[in-house]
């Protein structure tokens, strides 16, 4: 095995991509228009290599691209699309077989530095990555592979043996495309660009922190897919915790991806590991008369979890988390409630969730960050009200999450993927509470999830509900 390949003291680039899954929704929905965001930019050029277990005709291939480009958005650039086209070629094969890979490794032609994505079913990600390995296809090569990583820490600890056994670290680039949104990028930012923050950025001043990823929509077809996983382990364990790790994160040491994944990791391994009083679960009405769904099914597609980091900053500071399908509107915030005070000097404000003061980061729809201050009102009283100091950034013309993410890979650069220690870090924060936790509560649609999570959180005061009105 040998690492990445190096011209001049330089990471060189990918100089073939390999779309495993190319047949699949992943590709259909998020890859090819991707690829295609690319195109029109003057980044896409290289072979793009699909390789799937549908017996297709490359034309068959080439027309799925297009409609998945097309139903992305609008096509404005025809050299671009014939670009994306005419990259592609496809190589079909089961792939326990290894004449699938003698066949890949033909289609690769003269390259020589491939980035193999992974866009599969979690279940055959050893299954092809053994494969490569097996070929010769992963000498100065790049492995892509998306979320989730594991199910719980026993199978995550697995995979990462498997990958590392085939490829070194720093070729394995484990997908979180939350991390590549720009708003997840301007938390950062913002944090560590601004130095009035840092004075009260700590349990001296901070109260609670929420943090909410909603959406208005169901499971749209794909229960199979949900039973194998839930709420939990579909995003908490991952967007919503790496959000938790960019806000609670300590100040890198050097100006460098490798130091925020040093710190955002030892974020993971001070998270205390959750109890079954820590979450409450929900499931919206019907879910069960999903198609691959079963009928007592007690897989959550809602959860709501309190979480503490046991750190010098932030001992005793409750996180509050939750996400859910179903629920009132689809957007996703972050509520950092500041505590109170420490004199009431007014009447109309005393401690109180709704009148503390608090900074909200908006990342979807729309990407935002408001400040929440009293203001007095004019007249002899000495009283006001709370009134948010907003800024919008619309983010137009930003590269889209995969698009970022592939270049990115195929450049060689880390900043936006997941090492393998916050991986594991990560499960065992939730691995006490995937088998022993509660049932599973039966909320509305169009709610804000079961009741149970109110109760969750009355001890520091009420979810603030994102709304998607701009002030």
């Amino acid at each position: 095995m040998k690492g990445p390949s190096v011209y001049g003291g330089r990471i060189a680039r990918s100089d073939a991509l390999v779309l495993f899954g190319v047949t699949g929704d992943l590709a259909y929905k998020m890859i090819f228009p991707a690829l295609y965001a690319m195109a029109k930019r003057k980044r896409l050029n290289v072979p793009l290599i699909g390789v799937a277990s549908s017996q297709w005709s490359l034309a068959q291939l080439r027309k799925r691209a297009e409609d998945g480009i097309r139903k992305a958005g609008k096509i404005d650039d025809q050299a671009a699309l014939r670009h994306v086209l005419w990259s592609l070629s496809y190589v079909y094969g089961d792939y326990n077989d290894a004449s699938t890979f003698e066949a890949l490794k033909k289609a690769l032609g003269q390259a020589r530095r491939p980035a193999h994505y992974l866009a599969i079913p979690p279940s055959l990600f050893s299954t092809v990555i053994k494969g490569l390995g097996a070929a010769g296809l992963a000498e100065g090569a790049r492995v892509i592979v998306e979320k989730p990583f594991g199910r719980d820490l026993a199978s995550a600890r697995e995979l990462n043996r498997v990958a590392r056994s085939v490829f070194p670290e720093d070729s394995i680039f484990r997908i979180d495309h939350f991390l590549a949104k720009e708003a997840i990028m301007n938390i950062l930012y913002f944090r560590f660009a601004n130095s009035f923050l840092e004075p009260i950025w700590n349990r001296n001043y901070v109260a609670s922190v929420q943090v909410t990823l909603a959406e208005n929509f169901g499971v749209k077809g794909r229960g199979s897919f949900y039973e194998t996983a839930g709420c939990l382990r579909d995003v908490i364990q991952n967007h919503l915790f790496q959000i938790v790790a960019l806000l609670a994160m300590e100040p890198p040491t050097y100006r460098g991806f490798g130091a925020v994944h040093g710190e955002t990791a030892d974020i993971f391994q001070a998270m205390r590991p959750l109890e079954a009083t820590d979450v409450v679960r929900g499931q919206y009405a019907g879910y069960r008369r999903e198609p691959g769904v079963a009928k007592d099914s007690d897989v959550e597609t809602y959860c709501a979890l309190r979480l503490f980091i046991d750190s010098w900053r932030w001992a005793g500071v409750p996180w509050y988390l939750r996400s859910g399908k179903y629920l009132a509107e689809t957007a996703a915030e972050v509520i950092v409630q500041l505590k109170p005070p420490p004199q009431q000097l007014f009447a109309d404000s005393a401690p109180s969730p709704a009148l503390t003061n608090y900074l909200r980061f908006r990342i979807s729809p729309n990407s935002a960050i408001a400040l929440a201050a009293r203001v007095k009102r004019i007249g002899k009283e000495f009283v006001g009200d709370q009134r948010e100091l907003f800024l919008i950034d619309e983010t137009l013309g930003a590269e889209s999450p995969y698009e970022r993410l592939l270049g990115d890979a195929m450049a060689g650069s880390g900043a936006l993927f997941t090492r393998e220690d916050a991986v594991e870090a990560a499960w065992k924060v939730v691995d006490p509470v995937l088998a022993k936790h509660p049932r599973a509560s039966v909320y509305r649609r169009g709610s804000w999830g079961p009741k149970e999570a109110n109760a969750l959180i009355a001890p520091s005061g009420i979810w603030h509900n994102p709304s998607v009105q701009t002030p």
